[in-house]
């Protein structure tokens, strides 16, 4: 018989999956008995497989769950994620629930390990970035009985529910909207995109609108680390020396097209007539610069709002009938570094 998929898996599950008893699934999973090497290796990759994570507080709480939300994300030094976590709060402050943030670097052998060590103190519900997750990543949040809502993408197939935008469709947009206004050699600046997959996604729907529209990336740099100003101009500096008649110059994050930005001015191009730019997210930080930089807004608070609501009723009352899957629409705001068509 197969286990319903709202029950949380036991020591029985493993125990059945590894044909030893559960006083031995026990002993294994915490470490403790005269156990053989290969009764727990088979205990340990029976776990795995399942997705089982011990439970920390079994036999305190009658409910065996804690007022706790795990949210898991990549980074909070990157701007995007605090705004997520704002809107978050904004719905949890109403509630018992609280909000507990995990950092994983956008490792997904970190991700594991933090997704572990949360779902062992059983939370309400769980948050995280993203919709690419390692396989035992993936086991433990099908198998954790509690809602869990990915969130800031929606290109792909969720463990459970979703919010966010079609990065693909962001880009797509983007692309569409430089074509428009007559710009014709454009060049893109990136992180390396192995484990961004939001901005692959994005990358992939502007190239896909270029293509479709007979034009070519005339010029393209990837970079490694994290983002800043400085890599912005840097960037910029090292793309136009080497490519000098490009007129648009696309960014993946608006904090290294602000660095391109400022790095323009003082060479004295003019902005938008001779080259144009633009970034992505929308942060409102950068609102104080010389010229506006044009971006997308990616709907952040928005995202964090609309993953905590999902969480909230489904907790309160798991039965009703709530939407689950959400993409939200992003805007292109022009600023004033990309000319009307």
């Amino acid at each position: 018989m197969s286990r319903p998929l709202n029950r949380p898996l036991t020591l029985r599950d493993v125990s059945e999956a590894s044909g030893v008893s559960e006083m031995t699934v026990s002993r294994v999973l915490r470490n403790r008995g005269d156990v053989s090497a290969a009764t727990r290796e088979k205990v340990l990759k029976a776990a795995k497989a399942l997705g089982y994570v011990p439970n920390r507080i079994a036999g305190s709480l009658a409910s065996q769950r804690v007022n706790l939300v795990a949210v898991i994300i990549p980074s909070m030094s990157n701007m995007v994620f605090p705004e997520v976590m704002t809107g978050i709060n904004s719905v949890l402050e109403d509630t018992p629930l609280q909000p507990v943030v995990g950092i994983t670097d956008y490792l997904p052998e970190k991700e594991e390990k933090v997704l572990y060590e949360m779902l062992s103190w059983r939370p309400s519900g769980i948050i995280i970035a993203g919709l690419e997750h390692s396989d035992a990543s993936r086991a433990m949040l099908r198998a954790s009985g509690i809602p869990v809502v990915e969130i800031m993408d929606t290109d792909g197939t969720p463990v459970d529910a979703m919010v966010g935008i079609s990065h693909r469709r962001a880009g797509r947009e983007m692309a569409d909207a430089i074509i428009k206004a007559g710009y014709r050699r454009i060049g893109f600046m990136g992180t390396k995109m192995a484990l961004d997959h939001r901005a692959r996604k994005r990358f992939e729907g502007f190239t896909q609108a270029l293509a479709k529209a007979g034009i070519e990336m005339a010029d393209q740099e990837f970079y490694s680390g994290g983002s800043a100003l400085s890599k912005g101009r840097e960037l910029t500096s090292a793309m136009m020396a080497r490519t000098p008649d490009l007129d648009f110059l696309y960014y993946s994050n608006d904090l290294i097209g602000a660095g391109g930005l400022l790095w323009l001015l003082e060479q004295g191009y003019d902005i938008p007539g001779q080259i144009g730019l633009a970034g992505f997210n929308g942060v409102e930080l950068l609102q104080g610069l010389p010229r506006r930089l044009a971006t997308m807004d990616a709907c952040r608070a928005e995202i964090g709002r609309r993953a905590a609501e999902i969480i909230v009723a489904r907790t309160s009352e798991p039965a009703q009938d709530i939407e689950t899957l959400v993409t939200l629409a992003p805007t292109i705001d022009r600023g004033d570094t990309l000319r009307m068509p």
